[in-house]
């Protein structure tokens, strides 16, 4: 007999034993037998409290799994009698949400030992009612701004307000900028690139923020800059020694002829003539690297950034007439430097030099170079914008990459000189690039007013 059938006929014979019981009574009350008919009464009370709990037992299960469900809790066990009988669908319906639940804490293990083995900061927020809470915060995150592990939006608020100040005003909505952050309490600024979006899944909301210091993501560029420099470097050497080398094999084979002939003569003025040319070109490859692997200290001075832009448009303003070219100064404030000026008007120079070659070869009407400059945690940032084209998404890594050029007369060697004078100053030169425009930003730190 099943579990299930034993079930209904304990219940079914309670059930007969207590309307037996009620019809004796009833006869008994007929018979005026009070005494009996209160021990009747009192029987059937007793009956009925017992087939209460044999229910209430009986659907004990039930409830037991039923309220582990619905709370989450996969942690209790049972025995082989409750896998049949009226049981079992349950007991299947428990055991399949059991599963499902490990299955997603093992994930839920692997997704977070991933993000904490990632070198850049990752923390996801999770909106509840009109608040952020923290639903994610990995190991870099915590280990770089010394924060530990809250789940409070306000908390790390307390902890690293310039950055939740910087979230803040962006209003949690996506973005992809660089912001200054200060990572302890020596007003000690460190600029990020931040990348954060939205994303919701069942009706919640989840803020994804991903920062990386501009000090790693400069590191790993130099790393690719310098295995692409001597890629650079063994090719250049490599064009003009294989020749070399091969027409001096050529002349040693003439000369050690007994008899020369006008041919012959031909063939050296040929070969000394091409061993001259490349060893000029070589020449030349050589002295522009020494420019940049022998730039010489910067000589600071104090120089208000007023002059110092005023300096470079005057120098620049014939040309760009030439070329058709429109440049507006949108500096309305004046800060003061302390820099070598001949060598900051050399990078600026360069920079508005390239736009202007980049606007010769654009096709629009409209070419227009834009310069403009921003104060920021004790930094100077000058902004130099033009409306071409921009820079192709294809060598975008390599605009800084020694004697890369995309022009048949240029040295490549102007963004790297640029970069390596503007890093000697304590700053930095990045560019961005958006639909309409190319902007190169120089960074530099505000001189003492």
């Amino acid at each position: 007999m099943t579990k299930s059938l034993k079930l209904y006929t304990a219940f079914f014979i309670r059930l007969l034993l207590v309307l037996a019981i009620v019809i004796s009574c009833f006869f008994l009350f007929q018979k005026q037998l009070y005494y009996s008919l209160f021990c009747g009464i009192c029987l059937v009370g007793l009956l009925l409290l017992e087939l209460f709990y044999f229910i209430k037992n009986a659907f004990l299960f039930y409830d037991k799994t039923i309220s582990a469900i619905l709370q989450n809790d996969f942690s209790a066990s049972y025995s082989d009698a409750y896998k049949t009988g009226n049981y079992r669908k349950l007991h299947e319906l428990y055991e399949t949400l059991k599963n499902q639940k490990n299955e997603m804490t093992s994930k839920e293990i692997i997704y977070r030992t991933i993000l904490n083995n990632i070198d850049s900061g990752v923390l996801i927020l999770e909106k509840a009612e009109n608040d952020w809470r923290i639903f994610l915060m990995n190991d870099y995150f915590s280990n770089q701004f010394t924060v530990p592990k809250v789940s409070k939006w306000h908390y790390l608020k307390k902890q690293i307000p310039s950055f939740c100040s910087a979230i803040e005003q962006f209003g949690f909505q996506e973005v992809k900028t660089s912001v200054q952050i200060r990572i302890n309490s020596d007003n000690d600024y460190q600029t990020f690139r931040l990348q954060a979006a939205l994303s919701k899944s069942y009706d919640t909301e989840y803020y994804i923020i991903f920062l990386d210091s501009i000090q790693k993501v400069i590191e790993k560029k130099e790393k690719e800059a310098w295995i692409n420099l001597m890629k650079v470097i063994s090719h250049e050497l490599m064009n003009s020694l294989t020749p070399i080398r091969s027409l001096s094999q050529n002349l040693q084979e003439i000369v050690s002829q007994e008899n020369l002939t006008q041919e012959d003569f031909d063939d050296i003025r040929l070969s000394l003539s091409t061993i001259i040319n490349r060893s000029d070109h070589l020449q030349f490859f050589v002295d522009n690297y020494r420019k940049l692997a022998m730039l010489p200290s910067p000589q600071k001075e104090k120089i208000s950034l007023a002059s110092l832009i005023t300096s470079c448009i005057a120098t620049m303003a014939p040309l760009l007439k030439t070329h058709g070219i429109t440049l507006y100064n949108k500096i309305d404030f004046d800060r003061w430097l302390l820099i070598d000026q001949k060598q900051m008007e050399q990078v600026i120079l360069n920079l508005l030099t390239n736009s202007m070659y980049a606007l010769s070869d654009d096709t629009t009407d409209r070419k227009e170079i834009e310069i403009s400059a921003s104060v920021a945690h004790n930094r100077v940032f000058i902004t130099i914008a033009d409306s071409g084209s921009g820079i192709e998404k294809e060598i975008q890594d390599k605009i800084f990459l020694p004697f890369f050029t995309t022009r048949i007369e240029g040295a490549g060697i102007g963004l790297t000189l640029s970069k390596n004078i503007v890093e000697a100053h304590g700053g930095y030169l990045n560019f961005q690039r958006d639909s309409s425009h190319t902007t190169f930003i120089i960074s530099l730190i505000e001189g003492e007013k």
